[in-house]
């Protein structure tokens, strides 16, 4: 990302590329202009594009005065004589569908992707997938998930490509608060998005469903996650003889293997008590196990 750091852009040169007939298009077939008179879609979408890039800190306030000025008007060849309140700002937020401003931003990517050959986009097969926790009072968020602090949050889960992020999903369902639920509906739904890639996937600790990962490899979408140091294996292979390098940079390796992963299934005793059985599933997978150089007593 750093070649594209300091690259200046203006905000003309932006919607060049966003086609005026695909705002259109999605208007109609979107129905996100029904019962709205003055805060159009495509107007919501020009208000929040400028704003993001002309604000260090976006508010409903802000907004307001964007709309209000002439030069914006101007810009995106609007009525001069149409003003709206913070009020009408806030409720067009709360009830315009989200899907729209997603298929606006599918076409741009998909747009930048054919700029790349297949060997430039070769070069961008890792993607990460990752989640943030938004937390907020409860007052404040009809849906969200509920957690012990009396809080509720938003989880925005994201696949990132190193250029851009290629899917996304908020999740306000409480079984989203476990990562298990969240990260493979994530990669699940980039691989609809491209087939035939080649693309591996690179979760962090937030995956350790060992069920997940057996389904992964049933439906050959390549991963690289980080167990935790704790977990219960079986050993089926060595991958390392003589020849194998030990010296990872920063890291010496300590074990290459394919694996067995126990997983923890969940009963109910007579009391109603939760437990968890052990069971093995029997999917091969490569374990890595290398030591820090700095910190001997740290493994990963």
């Amino acid at each position: 990302m750093s070649r594209f750091k300091d690259h200046k852009i203006t905000v003309s040169h932006l919607l060049s590329v966003i086609p005026e007939a695909l705002l259109s298009h999605l208007s109609e077939n979107t129905n996100v202009d029904y019962y709205s008179k003055v805060l159009h879609g495509k107007k919501m979408f020009y208000l929040l594009l400028y704003d993001i890039l002309n604000s260090e800190r976006l508010s409903q306030r802000t907004l307001e005065d964007t709309f209000n000025d002439s030069l914006f008007k101007l810009l995106f060849n609007l009525d001069q004589t149409e003003r709206v309140r913070r009020s009408s700002i806030s409720e067009r937020l709360s009830k315009m569908d989200s899907a729209f401003f997603r298929e606006i931003y599918n076409c741009i990517y998909s747009q930048f992707s054919e700029l790349y050959s297949p060997t430039d986009r070769s070069k961008h097969n890792l993607i990460r997938v990752d989640s943030s926790m938004v937390f907020d009072v409860p007052g404040k968020m009809l849906d969200g998930l509920d957690y012990s602090n009396g809080k509720k949050a938003v989880k925005y889960s994201i696949a990132f490509d190193g250029l851009l992020p290629c899917e996304s999903e908020v999740f306000t369902t409480q079984k989203y608060c476990n990562e298990d639920n969240a990260l493979p509906e994530i990669v699940y739904a980039h691989v609809k998005q491209e087939n035939g890639h080649q693309n591996i996937y690179v979760i962090d600790r937030g995956l350790q469903s060992t069920r997940s990962m057996k389904a992964f490899c049933k439906d050959k979408i390549s991963f690289v996650a980080r167990l935790k140091e704790n977990r219960k294996y079986q050993d089926l292979e060595s991958l390392m003889d003589e020849n194998s390098s030990l010296d990872l940079g920063e890291l010496t390796l300590k074990k290459d293997s394919k694996v067995f992963l126990y997983t923890g299934i969940p009963i109910k005793n007579k009391k109603g008590n939760l437990h968890y059985r052990e069971e093995l599933v029997e999917e091969p997978l490569r374990l890595i196990i290398a030591q820090s150089k700095d910190e001997p007593d740290k493994e990963f």
